[in-house]
């Protein structure tokens, strides 16, 4: 096993989460999520990658903003840029004190961690507001793929292969509704989604959310009682 690995190095591998050939990224849903931030409220981003989402927040809505983040390379590349970045995980008691924050914001890493039902726990202790962004696995290509070859949906895996992803908890709309009532004390707020150009589109991805929609986007709030 180990001449497999020295023979053929895994390049292509998302696991690594090494940013030092992309410190700038521009991502769909960055200006959904910076909708939904009021100006100069204090954010936390966990799981933050290079800090391109909490500079876009800075800028746009003027936050007192800082992250946490996995890679040693992210969280260079946010010192570099003079964000409040630290290394982390981010599913495990957060060392931050209750309703630190307005919003804790995790965009496109629950499906990434090995305990996401603790670490959108800790988004509800540290912060009034979460805002949460996944890929959908219950997406029609990801359904269509499965059905067809009978293997992990190629869609679902963005070019990597299943033993090369990050991706170690998929999940659904579906499922994220059962998770938000396992954890309870969290009222939905708001569900939007990445539009497409095209309103059929755009309709049947809102009528049918779990089939259709590829990236979810869940504002939620603290129930207090």
């Amino acid at each position: 096993m180990g001449k497999f690995y020295l023979d053929n190095p895994l390049t292509n591998d998302n696991r690594n989460y090494d940013y030092s050939d992309h410190p700038e990224s521009e991502r769909e849903e960055y200006q959904f999520i910076s909708d939904l931030v009021e100006h100069k409220s204090k954010v936390i981003d966990l799981g933050c990658g290079n800090g391109s989402l909490l500079q876009k927040l800075i800028k746009e809505k003027n936050i007192l903003g800082c992250g946490i983040e996995i890679s040693k390379s992210g969280v260079d590349i946010c010192l570099q840029k003079k964000l409040n970045v630290k290394l982390g995980r981010i599913d495990i008691p957060l060392e931050y004190s209750e309703d630190e924050f307005d919003y804790s914001i995790c965009n496109v890493t629950i499906q990434m961690v090995h305990s996401p039902e603790i670490l959108l726990n800790e988004m509800k202790r540290i912060s009034k507001y979460q805002i949460i962004t996944f890929p959908n696995f219950g997406f029609y290509k990801n359904r269509i793929d499965l059905l067809l070859n009978g293997r992990m949906p190629k869609p679902m895996l963005f070019g990597y292969k299943w033993y090369s992803t990050g991706h170690i908890h998929q999940l659904s709309i579906k499922d994220f509704y059962e998770l938000i009532e396992d954890i309870g004390k969290l009222k939905l707020l708001r569900h939007d989604f990445v539009k497409a150009n095209n309103l059929i589109k755009n309709y049947f991805m809102k009528k049918f959310p779990n089939l259709f929609q590829s990236l979810p986007i869940f504002l939620l709030e603290k129930v207090n009682t």
